[in-house]
């Protein structure tokens, strides 16, 4: 199956009075893509942004991008897993994914970040068939652009 190409955007929002930065992908994924990846998939760094409006400071923020780089590196895009969105701020960093299978996106997920500090991240499974975080987060960027 050859790797589909989503478009990206970002976002700008707002919580608990703290600024949020979304990047997203554009597009919801056809149904055959929706169907195979019904896990959502969270993977989550909690920091003290108090001194930056909720942003992190600034070796958190080198680590954050570090940890990005190496989720880009994880074995199975398009197949096992498809990145949707991240957001950062309100003290929280958030990677999220929907993915087809969870043991198999840990082995792949643990054999990208090999070598790699272990980082203050905690990851959680949701069962969401219906694909209705990356619905919500589209239709309050939508919302917000009116």
């Amino acid at each position: 199956m050859a790797l589909a190409e989503y478009t990206w955007s970002v976002a700008m929002g707002q919580q608990q009075g703290n600024s949020l930065v979304f990047k997203y992908i554009n597009e919801t994924p056809p149904p055959d893509i929706r169907q195979q990846m019904p896990w959502l998939t969270v993977v989550s760094w909690e920091y003290d942004g108090s001194e930056q409006g909720g942003m992190p400071p600034e070796p958190v923020n080198t680590s954050l991008i570090e940890l990005e780089d190496h989720l880009e590196k994880i074995e199975g895009e398009g197949t096992l897993y498809l990145p949707v969105y991240s957001v950062m701020g309100n003290n929280l960093k958030e990677f999220v994914f929907y993915i087809a299978d969870r043991e198999r996106f840990m082995e792949n997920f643990n054999k990208a970040l090999q070598g790699q500090p272990i980082y203050p991240i905690a990851i959680n499974f949701y069962e969401d068939k219906a694909w209705s975080e990356l619905s919500k987060l589209h239709a309050g960027v939508a919302a917000g652009n009116d």
